[in-house]
């Protein structure tokens, strides 16, 4: 920076003035930049405009504030997104179901002396008295009917178990020949509940104890059966092209033989091996979309690309001669003036939506 004496014109700011800088002739003190120089009144422009430049930034900045505060959507009130609070996959519950079903089945049966053996399931049996021989009663069937996760490790299972019991007062027949000589088996259901320990590199429990004896419960409640979407089922009649075709498809495919030439194009199926029966006979069918005239329906085939979902009930023959019945929801396409089969159905086709929970019946009184 230099100092150069210049002669000035006028004073540009009055500032200068009352600091003593009178007549014509004065030093000038700006900064030279580049080779350029700036003047005084040019800098004493510029620090108030950079006073108001200052005093506008302060006084805006609580403006925009409250502007950007009201216009924050209130959906916005969240902190936390929207992914970080889905609920993760459930463990599988395979495992407890298997623990609670052989807790139960020890359970029921135990008898005197049996209380180290059911330690394993559930550690407080050292404690509990059990009356009666080891073994009077039985589970000969046993299955998980509801499994539910109760979070921190925590869960409730309900089993099935078909228990036979001793006689009340058996005779000396049915005395000697033991448990199974009592009275037919009858399903009852235990609640267990568990908990679990310990998880693997995948996050899935591998050890459960039991946290007290089972509770016996009442049977589940019935759930009342959706309407199919099948009209009402009638006499399966042999001038029925469907009935035709179905009856040699099934009889293909339970009895053995070639199931390619009953298939529609491009889809492929293969029999039961070894095959179960020896003969197919239908005896009802019930078709989607038909009315009144459902008798006849059947007595011609439509037009090509037609497809219509029929269910059938069958009686196979087995080996011994006897028959038994079966049903069957299969998916028909018409082709060349005969129905082909399109797909075995895995289910009958409802008529209503199932995302809709069915309505629970009472529990039924005649489970066991």
């Amino acid at each position: 920076m230099s100092r150069r004496w210049r002669r000035s014109e006028r004073v540009v700011d009055p500032e200068w003035a009352d600091e003593g800088v009178v007549g014509e002739a004065e030093w000038d003190t700006s900064p030279v930049v580049g080779g350029w120089s700036m003047t005084s009144g040019a800098a004493a422009n510029r620090a108030a405009l950079a006073r108001w430049a200052a005093w506008a930034v302060i006084v805006a900045g609580p403006l925009l504030g409250v502007g950007a505060l009201l216009a924050i959507p209130a959906s916005a009130g969240s902190t936390v997104p929207s992914a970080a609070v889905q609920p993760s996959a459930p463990a599988p519950a395979v495992g407890p179901a298997g623990f609670a079903e052989l807790f139960v089945t020890q359970y029921v049966s135990a008898g005197e002396g049996d209380q180290s053996a059911l330690a394993a399931f559930w550690p407080g049996a050292r404690s509990v008295t059990f009356e009666g021989a080891p073994g009077r009663r039985q589970v000969t069937q046993i299955a998980t009917v509801r499994t539910i996760p109760l979070g921190g490790g925590l869960w409730s299972v309900t089993v099935g178990a078909r228990v036979i019991e001793p006689d009340a007062h058996p005779t000396s027949t049915s005395a000697a020949a033991g448990p199974r000589a009592a009275a037919g088996p009858g399903v009852r259901y235990f609640q267990v509940a568990l908990a679990s320990s310990g998880e693997a590199a995948a996050g899935v429990p591998f050890g459960y104890i039991a946290l007290a004896a089972p509770a016996e419960v009442a049977a589940p409640g019935q759930v009342a059966a959706p309407q199919l979407e099948y009209g009402v089922m009638q006499a399966a009649a042999a001038s029925d092209v469907r009935v035709q075709t179905v009856g040699q498809f099934l009889t293909a495919y339970l009895a053995g033989g070639d199931l390619t030439r009953f298939l529609t194009p491009g889809v492929q199926m293969t029999g039961i091996t070894p095959a179960p029966y020896t003969a197919v006979a239908v005896d009802q069918i019930a078709a989607a979309g038909l009315g009144s005239d459902a008798d006849s329906a059947g007595s011609q085939v439509p037009a090509d690309g037609t497809r219509q979902d029929v269910l059938v009930t069958v009686r196979a023959t087995g080996g011994d001669g006897t028959r038994t019945p079966l049903s069957y929801a299969l998916s028909l396409t018409a082709r060349a003036g005969r129905w082909e089969i399109t797909a075995l159905d895995a289910a009958p086709v409802p008529a209503l939506d199932l995302t809709t929970p069915p309505t629970a019946t009472s529990p039924s009184t005649s489970a066991r």
